[in-house]
């Protein structure tokens, strides 16, 4: 599973399959038993018999083949329709990361390793930075610590449980089912193409089923005239897996705090940091602390504004006191698009129908980055985990040369992951032959489904709204992350950079998705393809393009105050800092007085991010759009299809992955210092250059 194999035309390619449920824990004890063997040999080396090839290579080699054969286990928890297959998976992935926990603590091995290091060999700069990051890798494991105080099998107990409580939280989001169940009165606003999707009640037809999931819940909260429906549907997502998640929440940060701490580091949030771009939890705590200051007086006028709209609506004498809720906010975000700026999304969405963006999409990408995508049209059954799933090969334009291959996976189903994300299944790397081993990765999104049929007529197709195209380019410019990397190495393959970087690359090329010419190529109305997005429309968006920009930046702030504040304490009342934060951060009204007592929620029970590797880090996503503006600049400079310039952008930003530092790939390419002046300009803000 790990080898390349043929594909009908005689090209290479990577082929994921898909296992059943037995098969799954078969798989997941051979990588354990292989890797065991692998890391025992290096272990079990006399000291001064180490040499790169059977110590540093060994290792590198063998969990290259271990991530690979491991996505076969972990990946279908979070896509698979089959039920047994997802549990099955997930008690994989519990297992196999019990197992890299016991790995990254073997003092033996890490001995072998330092024994090597002794013997101060020449190495090339890929190669030292792997044996480098290899040993910081067991020294952040606990080897450093006095084996006879205890605090490594303090340690090793800590991880276990704290890797078993995120495997759990993350599952319970994938399967939860909360719908709520609303008549067409109050579901009043809602478009007609939206309400044919939907299924409805079984015993009682004039009730319409609404899930949490994305394509049901946002539109509901943007377009649903009733607030009390609004409001249902707010306190359903707010308590989502509350009863479940919140507790385990509240372990894994006390957990995270010990461990930090046993490593001694004050707190999970310093310990994390150590190694990212941002160096220190102080330098977080500035970034987020200044940018809320930029942000506050545009956000407390753009409040203002909404406030006035819903005055507008209600029946309150002018001057009266209203508070915008979370159920208010997307509602009257949109009413101020359209009555102020004509924004119709229901009108620019027709001339978003997925295929074309996805035809226009993979031209652009193929384009700026001389790449050539082929639709592999004869994929074996067992290579495909559901019907909506499609596999595409990536080529080298000018030289033909196989780089990779990536799945798309588009619609919701129950069961499915219930964002957007890439998931990178097989890593590229060099074998003992120097032959290359080619990546492969899914990009996984929850997309409107074509509309159903009627009788003998076709439904709609899939319709994106504006801001779903910008997810598409994100979400892509991470796959085309994996597919560009060419490092000698699996540690180093793709997306494996700093966390605070990782999300630029594709930040940047979000902003394609806003210039006129790539409009031209993205647009096509559903109905008359050949008739692109009309100008009036485009401009409209382009002016509202900072519309509230200050509330949704300090939204995105509130979120990585949140997640630094929970991470910087060994106990938080979750549910009490989010509702405090969320009031002083968004100026979204407290809840108080807004829902009964029954009723109050606590939407750190679905916050994903903080069990999926963003804990402590979810500030990266501001941290680098500063990164990716920078970047983009250089695009808007230079020409925003200028094919030189995105060669460059893949040769010095994408292909390297993890194998230098970030910061020294974003100078090479930007040929300075990084500044934040393109950010501010991005967010329509001004302030002096730092």
């Amino acid at each position: 599973m790990a080898d390349t194999n043929k594909s009908s035309g005689g090209k290479y390619i990577n082929n994921y399959r898909v296992l059943p449920a037995n098969e799954i824990e078969v798989l997941a004890d051979r990588i354990i038993a292989d890797s065991k063997k692998v890391q025992d040999e290096v272990a079990n080396l006399k000291e001064g018999t180490q040499t790169w090839e059977n110590s540093v290579l060994t290792l590198a080699l063998d969990e290259a083949v271990s991530t690979s054969l491991s996505s076969h286990c972990t990946f279908p928890a979070y896509v698979s329709p089959d039920e047994a297959i997802r549990k099955a998976s997930v008690e994989a992935t519990k297992k196999l990361e019990e197992f890299e926990i016991e790995s990254n603590m073997r003092e033996d091995v890490y001995q072998s390793l330092l024994a090597y290091k002794k013997k101060g060999e020449k190495l090339g700069p890929e190669e030292t930075r792997l044996l480098s990051k290899l040993l910081e890798g067991f020294e952040r494991n606990g080897l450093g610590l006095d084996k006879a105080s205890g605090k490594r099998e303090q340690l090793l107990e800590k991880k276990k449980r704290v890797s078993e409580l995120c495997i759990n939280f993350q599952n319970n989001l994938t399967e939860d089912k909360t719908s709520l169940k609303f008549t067409r009165e109050q579901l009043k606003g809602m478009p007609e193409d939206w309400l044919s999707n939907l299924d409805k009640d079984k015993d009682d037809p004039n009730l319409y089923i609404v899930t949490l999931k994305y394509p049901d819940r946002f539109p509901v909260f943007e377009n649903c005239q009733v607030e009390a429906t609004r409001k249902a549907m707010e306190i359903a997502t707010s308590r989502q897996c509350m009863e479940q998640n919140v507790p385990i929440l509240e372990e894994v940060i006390k957990l995270r705090h010990q461990m930090a701490q046993l490593l001694g580091k004050p707190t999970h949030a310093d310990f994390i940091l150590d190694v990212r771009m941002a160096k220190s939890n102080q330098t977080v705590r500035d970034f987020l602390q200044e940018l809320r200051n930029l942000l506050l007086p545009y956000g407390l006028a753009e409040m203002e504004k909404l406030k006035q709209l819903k005055l507008k609506d209600s029946n309150l004498p002018v001057g009266s006191n209203v508070g915008i809720y979370a159920w208010d906010w997307r509602f009257y975000n949109k009413k101020l698009l359209v009555e102020e700026y004509q924004v119709d999304e229901e009108a620019i969405k027709q001339y978003f129908p997925l295929e074309t963006v996805t035809q226009g999409l993979l031209f652009i990408y193929e384009k700026i980055l001389n790449l050539k995508f082929e639709l592999q049209t004869s994929v074996p059954a067992n290579n495909l985990w559901h019907e909506d799933v499609t596999l595409y090969a990536v080529y080298d334009r000018t030289s033909s040369q196989f780089l990779g291959s990536f799945y798309l996976d588009l619609f919701p189903r129950d069961g499915k992951y219930g964002h957007a994300a890439a998931f990178p299944l097989d890593p590229t790397y060099l074998d003992q032959n120097k032959t290359r081993h080619y990546p492969c990765a899914a990009m996984v999104a929850n997309f409107s489904k074509p509309g159903k049929k009627e009788g003998n007529e076709p439904g709609k197709p899939s319709l994106l709204k504006h801001d779903e195209v910008v997810t598409y380019f994100h979400e892509f410019g991470h796959i085309m992350h994996n597919i560009c990397s060419t490092v000698s190495y699996a540690r180093f393959a793709g997306t494996s950079v700093e966390r605070d970087f990782v999300e630029a690359p594709s930040q940047m090329l979000e902003n394609w998705c806003w210039e006129p010419e790539i409009l031209e190529i993205l647009s096509g109305h559903h109905e008359r393809k050949d008739e692109k997005l009309p100008e009036a429309l485009r401009l409209n968006m382009m002016r509202a393009k900072n519309v509230n920009t200050g509330l949704l930046n300090l939204r995105q702030v509130f979120f990585g105050l949140f997640d630094n504040t929970i991470h910087t304490r060994e106990e938080t009342n979750t549910g009490e800092l989010w509702s405090k934060l969320r009031r002083e951060v968004t100026l979204i009204e407290d809840e108080e007085g807004g829902v009964g007592e029954n009723e109050k929620g606590n939407p750190a029970g679905s916050f994903g991010h903080l069990v999926g590797g963003y804990d402590a880090q979810y500030y990266g996503y501001l941290y680098s759009e500063v990164f990716s503006a920078d970047m983009y600049k250089m695009f808007k400079d230079g020409g925003i299809l200028n094919e030189d310039l995105g060669r460059k952008y893949r040769e010095v930003i994408l292909s390297r992955g993890g194998s230098v530092d970030s910061i020294d790939s974003l100078r090479q390419f930007l040929g300075r210092e990084p500044n934040n002046k393109a950010f501010l300009e991005h967010l329509g803000l001004k302030a002096e250059q730092k």
